[in-house]
């Protein structure tokens, strides 16, 4: 074992959280101790240190930083209509990955304009969808989904054509976009949460409270959502408009009417 721990600490390739260094610590003096190398404990000297999760600002694109991942995703000519619609749902509703994976085919309410999510704790929410969700979803169904028995409205492109078993599937799909659009992943590890992020950031942005935030995002608690009030306000203020959060607050509500029997939906 290294007699300095601090140089392999501060040799190490990948940054650490400002809690490893006493951590690593006090586990080398609790095995100090375990073998009799000291006579006290010196791991109880080592104070803690605060776990600040929310210390760091979300990580989130640009406005135009996610119409250009969407656009390249759409272009894709072999899954572009899924994998769009995919990333379309994080980017505009805010859903999870795995809320995404997990939509079902009776969940797509085409009358009412509405859509249930699978959310975390086995919980379920209601969500209206926009035209331009409803558009993406329409074209998926009708264009590019194989033929399958399947219930999952997202299913792989080769044959047996069948559902996926967690969501890492949206986030390679958005490494992807941002590599094929020359965006530099904010971290090692791209999450969709990037998209969550920042659609969240856009309606802060948009004049949008932190109440109407939460709502939008289904945070059970309002804690998760004071992550949002660390950005910066006074480089938010001037994009900061109560009207444009109007405007986007009529985008996320359903259709003002039913789909008329005259009117087609997707065949499921």
């Amino acid at each position: 074992m290294s007699p300095y721990p601090d140089q392999h600490l501060l040799a190490s390739r990948h940054p650490y959280r400002d809690k490893t260094v006493a951590t690593h610590l006090r586990t080398f003096f609790q095995y100090l101790f375990w073998r009799g190398a000291t006579a006290t404990n010196l791991a109880r000297c080592i104070p803690k240190t605060a776990n600040r999760w929310n210390a760091r600002l979300p990580r989130h694109l640009s406005p135009d930083g996610v119409e250009s991942v969407l656009a390249s995703v759409r272009s894709n000519p072999r899954h572009g209509a899924r994998d769009y619609a995919m990333l379309l749902l994080t980017a505009r509703l805010g859903l999870r990955a795995a809320e995404v994976i997990a939509i079902q085919l009776d969940d797509i309410d085409w009358r009412t304009g509405e859509l249930m999510v699978r959310g975390k704790g086995k919980l379920h929410d209601r969500l209206p969808i926009t035209v331009e969700v409803g558009e993406a979803l329409s074209r998926y169904l009708r264009e590019e989904r194989g033929p399958t028995d399947c219930r999952a409205v997202f299913v792989t492109h080769r044959a047996p054509h069948h559902g996926f078993k967690d969501g890492q599937i949206v986030n390679a799909i958005l490494k992807d976009a941002l590599a094929a659009t020359g965006q530099k992943p904010v971290t090692p590890y791209v999450g969709s949460h990037l998209l969550r992020h920042s659609l969240a950031v856009q309606l802060v942005n948009a004049g949008a409270s932190l109440g109407e935030i939460g709502d939008v995002l289904r945070h059970r608690s309002r804690s998760s959502t004071t992550l949002y009030a660390r950005l910066d306000i006074d480089g938010c203020a001037p994009s900061r408009s109560p009207g444009r959060w109007r405007e986007m607050r009529n985008e996320h509500r359903p259709p003002s009417r039913p789909l008329s029997d005259g009117q087609t939906q997707p065949r499921l």
